[in-house]
């Protein structure tokens, strides 16, 4: 098999660059959350928590085990796409740190990189045994049909480039650069989760045109709405909702920057960060709660035998979140 290429994952496909293109654009919603996973998340805090918690812990990898940010990218898809068909049994912690090595060391494999379970469940805090995490790797793959070889936005970057038409290779760099860094940070967004892959790279191409070439935005905003997978609707919603995402950001840092530089903090402050720091800490709580979907057929899937160094763990059923 192929070293798998977030920004070329048909390279295993034969004939004409047309076919190609169509065969992208009409693959990308079988690498997709179901969209009532996102539903799941407007109207649960259990689902909202789970996931802030596998983010992060995926996250952390990039410096318990060097892992590069596509890698990171790819196991959170594929993290995103095995909740939306999985209903999560709750009062089980260790579910979430079971996924979160699953997730990454399929990523890791699929990117031909190595990735040591060890040295990260050590540095976590936490261990599982390798057939544990073989089983769990086999639930994953089984919910994502085995489709590993995710279509994300990166797969649709070059293409739609290649629609802008500029000469300066440079210019075309700092464009990707940007655009990618804000897929990047659009992995986080719930509020992105319904948007198809082409539509939320189509979308951070013109954000970072917008940015690093306001006069050409129009001319690079036609391009894009030029291609006829294009939905104008979806691109436009799905933009304005980055462009707040990249804003919102921006004023965080500003706060940062400003609350860093101040030399003395008054009691006020202190009063006030304590507060914050107590209501994400009843945020997390909120983890012991959920919300149990009804009218729904019910795939059961039972895993015996997980472990841990101090107790035997069960995972009794999945269900699909739909």
């Amino acid at each position: 098999m192929d070293k798998f290429d977030l920004e070329d994952p048909l390279t295993s496909l034969d004939g004409h660059q047309s076919d190609t293109i169509s065969a992208l654009f009409s693959s990308e919603s079988d690498h997709m959350p179901s969209y009532n996973y996102f539903q799941c998340l407007k109207t649960s805090d259990f689902y909202v928590s789970f996931r802030q918690e596998a983010i992060s812990l995926i996250l952390q990898a990039q410096y318990s085990s060097n892992l590069d940010p596509y890698t990171q990218y790819l196991a959170v898809n594929y993290m995103d796409r095995f909740i939306s068909w999985q209903e999560i049994p709750q009062g089980n912690p260790w579910i979430v740190r079971l996924l979160v090595i699953a997730c990454i060391s399929l990523a890791a494999k699929m990117k031909e990189i190595h990735f040591s379970f060890s040295d990260f469940q050590r540095d976590e805090g936490f261990m599982f045994d390798p057939p544990a995490i073989q089983r769990m790797e086999l639930l994953v793959l089984d919910a994502l049909n085995w489709r590993m070889r995710s279509i994300t936005p990166f797969s649709f970057i070059t293409l739609f480039v290649s629609l802008f038409q500029l000469k300066d290779p440079p210019l075309t760099q700092a464009l990707k650069d940007r655009a990618t860094n804000i897929i990047f940070q659009a992995r986080n967004e719930i509020n992105l989760l319904e948007f198809k892959p082409s539509i939320i790279g189509a979308s951070a191409l013109l954000l970072a045109c917008h940015e690093l070439f306001p006069l050409q935005f129009p001319s690079f905003e036609t391009s894009v709405l030029s291609c006829e997978y294009v939905n104008e609707e979806k691109m436009m919603e799905c933009f304005n909702e980055m462009q707040e995402m990249v804003n919102n950001e921006m004023s965080e840092s500003i706060v940062d920057m400003v609350s860093s530089s101040s030399s003395t903090r008054t009691p006020v402050s202190v009063l006030d960060c304590h507060c914050s720091k107590s209501e994400n800490e009843g945020t997390n709580s909120t983890m012991a709660t959920t919300v149990t979907p009804e009218n729904r057929e019910i795939k059961r899937r039972k895993l015996n035998g997980f472990c841990n160094h101090s107790s035997t763990m069960k995972i009794s059923q999945f269900q699909p979140c739909e």
